[in-house]
């Protein structure tokens, strides 16, 4: 049938371009407090997800870790994802924080390994421009150890990817940016597909804030699903990875329904919205 192609399923996957398949819904953990983020975990797993995302910040990729081996799914067959601390910013001390975090998960190897900023997070803005790159040289060694399948980064706007590019031999092939429907940052957007950069969106549903958007509750009843099964199916069709994060059971398996499809029309129109959730944090160096 036409336009079956946008059916999404949580095995449905977009391709890095160095051939790494990547499930085109990953299953995000940030806030998700630690006791709670190993049975998350596993009935994530359970309800379908195959991509799990964690940050050595959150500070649960020990129980990420152990959800993940509660699964039973073999390991081969999920995608796990982790991130640098933004505070790290030298070559030797990204080595180190890589092992915690290979220690925590207690895997063999990560799928995805991004740096998680790239400044400190109590530095918003500021220019970290040489000491990224050098992180970027722990990165490419990390990857070239087999370890990881890929490597990327995140929140990193355009000048930030520039200057990375500038002297990367492996160029970053995710960018996990805050994004959601009227914040879908196109100047980044655009210049990351252009060098064939993945998109990955977080926080896809503005961590609730537009849940109670009447515009998109509007198009989302049109199609008789939720505001959040709309907003996470909309970053699909721009194609943009999401990473909507839920903590009780049935919202998991919620957000995973994504059987329909979004018309070119309502995309536009979705497209074209300004701030669904204009009261929600912005990262004020992108927009």
């Amino acid at each position: 049938m036409e336009g079956a192609f946008f059916m999404t399923k949580l095995t449905d996957t977009f391709e890095i371009y160095n051939g790494v398949k990547i499930p085109k819904v990953a299953f995000g953990t940030w806030q998700i407090p630690a006791e709670d983020a190993r049975q998350a975990v596993h009935d994530a797993i359970d309800t379908g997800y195959r991509h799990i995302d964690t940050a050595l910040v959150y500070q649960n990729e020990k129980e990420v870790g152990q959800g993940i081996k509660d699964s039973g799914v073999k390991r081969e067959d999920l995608f796990v994802t982790s991130k640098l601390p933004a505070e790290t910013k030298n070559y030797d001390d990204a080595l180190n924080d890589f092992e915690t975090t290979m220690k925590n998960l207690d895997l063999d190897y990560l799928d995805l390994y991004l740096i998680h900023a790239p400044w400190p997070w109590g530095q918003i803005g500021a220019n970290y421009d040489k000491e990224n790159q050098d992180v970027w040289r722990a990165m490419e060694k990390i990857y070239a150890s087999g370890r990881v399948k890929a490597i990327g980064v995140s929140n990193f706007n355009v000048h930030d990817l520039e200057n990375v590019l500038q002297t990367a031999k492996v160029k970053p092939m995710v960018d996990q940016i805050q994004y959601y429907v009227g914040f879908t940052e196109p100047k980044i957007t655009k210049f990351a597909q252009a060098h064939d950069i993945l998109v990955e969106a977080y926080s896809p549903l503005a961590t609730g804030g537009l849940i109670h958007n009447q515009d998109v509750l509007k198009i989302a009843e049109k199609y008789n699903v939720s505001v959040p099964q709309l907003a996470i199916q909309f970053v699909i069709q721009n194609g943009v990875l999401p990473l909507p994060k839920a903590v009780h059971k049935a919202h998991i398996e919620d957000n995973a329904k994504l059987d329909f499809e979004i018309s070119a029309e309502d995309m536009e129109t979705l497209n074209n919205m300004s701030d669904t959730a204009p009261s929600h944090f912005h990262n004020s160096t992108q927009g």
